[in-house]
């Protein structure tokens, strides 16, 4: 979809701070507040904007660990890679779940209270997947950047 220089003006907003009203954001991007909100209702009816929602922050949550999973596979016909996302796509602790080209099959990132939470969610969850044959894990040390932005 194109999207043409107003749109684009309305998305950056939304992204920043998606409470904000649609008065707010028409004075903004410089257009007047009806049209402003069809736009808005056309970009979520296209599926360009698929939701609203809030970014919480995971350590206040008590959410110390977040980890990248990085996960091979030994069965990669249909039924192992339609099972492993099923059971994938279950799991709150997966916040991310990518299908990727190199070493590993899927990257997962993955949020826990503690490491032992992390050890007893690997062993009771990933590793009964039928699919799974190796994960290997790398635990974030620090955030640099932590943005869902996307450059428009």
């Amino acid at each position: 979809m194109t999207l043409d220089t107003f749109s684009q003006k309305i998305l950056r907003l939304l992204q920043l701070d998606a409470r904000r009203s649609v008065q707010e954001i028409s004075d903004q991007v410089g257009l007047s507040s009806t049209p402003c909100w069809r736009r808005i209702k056309d970009m979520e009816q296209s599926g360009v904007i698929q939701r609203y929602t809030a970014l919480l922050d995971r350590e206040k949550l008590g959410l110390h660990i977040c980890a990248l999973a990085h996960v091979h596979l030994t069965r990669h016909n249909e039924g192992g890679v339609e099972q492993f996302e099923r059971e994938i796509a279950t799991c709150p602790e997966v916040t991310e779940c990518y299908s990727t080209t190199g070493e590993a099959d899927y990257i997962l990132k993955i949020v826990a209270p503690d490491i032992k939470a992390y050890d007893i969610f690997l062993h009771e969850r990933i590793f009964k997947i039928p699919a799974v044959s190796q994960v290997r894990t790398s635990v974030v040390l620090r955030e640099i950047k932590f943005d869902t932005q996307l450059p428009l």
